[in-house]
Parts: C-alpha cells; structure tokens; sequence
C-alpha cells in the first residue's frame, strides 16, 4: 500500500482515537485498518502506537511522526486544491494560430468580448495560412478551415461550414463574357488559392450532378484570400473565394456571384488542440466561445 494512504489511516487512528470507530469512518474492517497501521510501522522500524485490550496511546516516536504526518497531509491537501482551482481559472498565456482572412473577418470583431470576459487571459494571435505543427510551436489551438481535416492525432471540435464562391468582377466579365457552366471555366483567366487541398481539381455541385474538372495552371496563384479578393476586384480574372470574404463585395457591387446553381464543397470550420483530457481552462473557455459565437450567416452553405 502507498506511503501516503498508510499515513492517513494512521492520522485517523489517532484522531478518532481507537481503530473500530476510525475504520468505520474510513469504511475498513479494524483488522485490515490494523494491519495497516503495523506496516507503516514495520516501514518506519518503530512503534508508532502502544495498544492493550482497553486503551491506545502514542509512543514518543508516534507523536513525533503524528504531528508532522498531519502537517504534510494538509500541505498535500492545500497543494491538490490549488492545482484544482488553477484548473478551472481562465489565464495565462494563450496562443492560437489562425488563417489570416478568417482572423481578420471573422475573429476580429469577436476577440474584443472574448477578452473582456477573460480579464486575467493573455493572447498570443498568429494569423497565417500555412497548416502550423500545433505541439511542436507551442500553440494551444489552432483554427482551421478545411474541406477535409487531415488525419491526426490532435483532437478536433468541428464549430461549423463556410461556404466557397465563384467570383468575378462586374468590369472583367462585361470584358470577357459570363461562364453560363462550369466547362466554362476553363477559357477563363484563373485565380487559385495555392494552399487548397487541389489547386488544381475543381469541384462544382449542382442539380444535375457533380462536376469536377482539371483547370489551366491559374495567372496568379496566391496563399491568402485577401489578396485574391483584391484581384478579382481589380478585374484580373475568376476565383472562388470564402463566403466571409466574398458577400460583402458582393452586396457592394464590386463581385458578382458565377454559377449560383453551382457550389464549391464547403469548408469545414474545426478547433484543434492537443487533448481532450484535462483540457486547459484557457482552452477551452475559447473553443466554446467561438462554438457560441460565430455568426451563422458565416458558417452557413453561403
């Protein structure tokens, strides 16, 4: 039996002062409790207890050994509900990777009231495209748009969908003709997002089926949707853009929506972080947060 559990029999041995009531309180028969008080005896190589058939009292060894058992156990105690309490106290340091346009379209406006509700909370925000090594660069959690999540063994919690537009700009097609379907395409200046899972494989999903096709190598290629965005807007081709980046070009007149019978799979919105067991409080308090928090219109079929 562990030196510890020993110790607490034997504090309440000597609490109680008898074995019967201590091992009722301890839910032990008093001949296993007794029996563990003479190990931790044999343990120590000395008598901790003088016992007869009517009373019990301690050695000098066993007062000596009772009073800083008691002290130990208690600083154990205080030790165990200080890490309880940190457990569940939202602070520290918290550092999330997150796509750049999703952080500055989507998280932006919602940081502000996350970091009010958690006062003691730092934040460490990297926006970048790239898929980052989540334990190997200390990051705590990682959002991540994909349309299908790599297998891994980080746990993921999937916080909804956004969905992907086929976009151009008013002054390219009155230039170039609209594309009435999705071959079309193809005679089109192109421009791919360089870090999608087939940059160059296509897909369109629309009522007479799916349609996936092997598009030109684009004019631009470029790793962020923000820059993308720009371009179409400047006229310099098509592109499919996330419904975040694209609607409200699209309200203002500078986009126009292609092929609206005809969408991108959408990409699916995941948390991901290290573990799902003794998830951290910081953690967690942000998973839920933006579980709660992202707008639907964002993680709609768009």
């Amino acid at each position: 039996m562990d030196q510890l559990a020993l110790m607490r029999s034997f504090r309440r041995v000597v609490e109680l002062g008898g074995f019967a009531r201590a091992a009722d309180d301890l839910g032990l028969s008093a001949a296993g409790l007794s029996k563990q008080v003479r190990q931790l005896e044999a343990r120590l190589g000395t008598v901790l207890l003088q016992r007869t058939t009517r009373r019990m009292s301690l050695t000098d060894g066993g007062r000596l050994y009772f009073a800083e058992c008691c002290r130990l156990l208690d600083e154990i105690e205080a030790l165990e509900q200080r890490v309880r309490e940190g457990s569940e106290r939202v602070d520290g340091l918290l550092r999330v990777s997150a796509p750049l346009s999703f952080g500055l379209c989507v998280l932006s406006p919602l940081l502000s009231r996350f970091l009010a509700e958690h006062p003691h909370l730092r934040l460490d925000l990297a926006l970048e495209d790239r898929v980052v090594d989540l334990v190997g660069e200390g990051f705590d959690v990682a959002v991540r748009l994909r349309a299908e999540l790599e297998d891994s063994s980080l746990v993921a919690r999937r916080l909804g969908q956004v969905g992907q537009l086929l976009c151009a700009s008013p002054d390219y097609l009155q230039r170039h003709g609209e594309p009435r379907t999705p071959q079309e395409l193809c005679g089109h200046a192109l421009l791919g997002y360089s870090l999608s899972e087939s940059p160059r494989a296509w897909q369109l999903r629309g009522a007479d089926g799916e349609h996936e096709f092997t598009v030109p190598a684009p004019r631009v290629a470029a790793n962020n949707s923000l820059l993308l965005r720009d371009l179409l807007i400047d006229g310099h081709g098509v592109g499919s853009l996330p419904a975040f980046v694209a609607r409200p070009q699209i309200a203002a007149g500078r986009l126009r929506e292609l092929l609206p019978r005809h969408r991108q799979p959408p990409r699916h919105v995941h948390a991901v972080y290290a573990t799902g067991r003794h998830l951290p409080a910081k953690v967690r308090a942000f998973v839920d947060f933006l579980g709660a928090q992202l707008p639907a219109a964002l993680v709609a079929d768009g």
